[in-house]
């Protein structure tokens, strides 16, 4: 006989002892039974959630619904009754409301949900719930373009997030390596949808923005219904691709549907064969790119080393350049009349210059003192060296020295004469001497 179900106590609070007691304790059936009647006063309750495991066992499906949002999951069975009614195509991945009705099994001590009806998200619900976030990332600036960074021309080392063994993957590494063979990879495995898919691809952008080695980082799906595709809207891998400072490049395959990654990625391609060859070039195009710039520069050089060509022999054509000695003579013959000229106005100059000296020459011998003592004069002097021009000043017994043309007297003062010009003679005073 199993006890009616108690009323739960509250947290903290102490144990009861007459519920139970070391002396009495419960058996484990009881224990179970009371479980069950705790849960049973849930009863059914609407629930939404994301379907990460779908199993059909017996026409019975047994799986797991996992919280949008926070990190918790739980059990669901849905019996072959119920199976039939639900919509088609449900299966893991898919984003479901469902009417639940917590059951324990007392036999086994499990806990799980019977599934009574399942229905989809609406799509208009998931899509109004994607442009709110589309606008909160918007104003947040996450999509303005001057934040988009440029992709390098030739990435050296090229960055893959996508599932293992996906044709995304084989589409991508072929293509790149067909375009430019010496390309090389680091690829990031991670569940592309499902309950995984979120956190390994925040972790997969992470670790290859972490390697200094890489240029550039593919983001890469190959394509997929609505809901296959929300991870790629999750705002935990959107703000992982924006917070990225190696540029991003998101090829999710698809065109009608646009996830946010689209929207903050530096780049969006179509496809992950569009994404490979909007990242790497094209050998051919590129050694075709410099064939024509060398045959452009061929060309212009040639161009214009005609041109010059064309105008040095202009230059050697005319009579100025055609002989190579014309200067030289017409300089040679300039030269000679020069020298001649200057050496006659040289010559004349001379000539000229010493006809001057010599005229000089001769007013200096005119005016010479010795061509006056030449002529019979004579300059007398006193004994401290002074010119007497005057005898006047001359007294008798004065000793004088004469100068000649030819040598020197010395004479003694004994008397004066007046010169012819005195009107009256004069008479020596009683200190003059007779003059000789």
């Amino acid at each position: 006989m199993t006890d009616a179900p108690e009323a739960p106590r509250r947290p903290g609070a102490a144990p009861d002892p007459a519920a139970s007691a070391a002396d009495a304790p419960w058996p484990v059936g009881q224990l179970s039974s009371k479980l069950k009647g705790y849960i049973d006063r849930l009863g059914a309750v609407w629930v939404e959630g994301e379907i990460t495991q779908w199993g059909v066992s017996g026409g019975n499906v047994y799986g797991k619904l996992k919280d949008l949002t926070a990190e918790a999951t739980v059990s669901f069975t849905i019996w072959s009754s119920v199976r039939g009614k639900l919509p088609e195509g449900l299966g893991q991945g898919d984003r479901v409301i469902a009417l639940v009705k917590a059951n324990w099994w007392v036999k086994g001590g499990t806990l799980t949900m019977q599934v009574f009806e399942m229905r989809r998200v609406g799509l208009g619900d998931l899509l109004e719930r994607l442009e709110q976030l589309r606008r909160q990332l918007a104003a947040e600036g996450l999509f303005a373009p001057e934040r988009k960074k440029p992709l390098p021309f030739l990435p050296q080392r090229i960055g893959l997030v996508t599932a293992r063994d996906s044709d995304a993957e084989k589409d991508v590494l072929r293509n790149a390596q067909l375009r430019w063979p010496s390309v090389s990879f680091r690829v990031h495995y991670s569940a592309v949808q499902g309950d995984r898919a979120v956190g390994e691809l925040v972790a997969g952008i992470r670790a290859l923005d972490a390697d200094p080695e890489v240029d550039v980082i593919i983001v890469a799906r190959g394509g997929g219904d609505f809901q296959n595709l929300l991870p790629f809207s999750d705002e935990a891998v959107v703000r992982a691709a924006a917070d990225c400072a190696t540029p991003l490049v998101s090829a999710i395959g698809h065109e009608n549907d646009r996830p946010l990654l689209d929207d903050v990625a530096d780049l969006r391609a179509s496809t992950p064969t569009d994404a490979a060859k909007r990242v790497v070039p094209d050998v051919g195009e590129q050694l075709a790119t410099v064939q024509q710039a060398r045959s452009r520069l061929i060309t212009r050089l040639t161009s214009m080393l005609t041109a010059e060509i064309e105008r040095v022999a202009q230059f050697r054509s005319r009579p100025a350049l055609a002989s190579a000695t014309w200067i030289i003579d017409t300089r040679a013959e300039e030269l000679t009349r020069l020298v001649a000229r200057g050496a006659e106005l040289t010559t004349r100059r001379l000539d000229s210059s010493l006809e001057a000296l010599d005229e000089r020459r001769r007013q200096l011998r005119a005016l010479s003192p010795q061509r006056t003592l030449d002529r019979g004069y004579a300059i007398v002097q006193d004994d401290a060296g002074r010119v007497v021009s005057d005898a006047a000043r001359a007294s008798l017994d004065d000793a004088l020295h004469v100068t000649l043309a030819a040598g020197r007297l010395t004479a003694t003062v004994t008397g004066t004469e007046p010169s012819p010009n005195d009107t009256a003679p004069r008479t020596p005073t009683p200190s003059e001497g007779k003059q000789t």
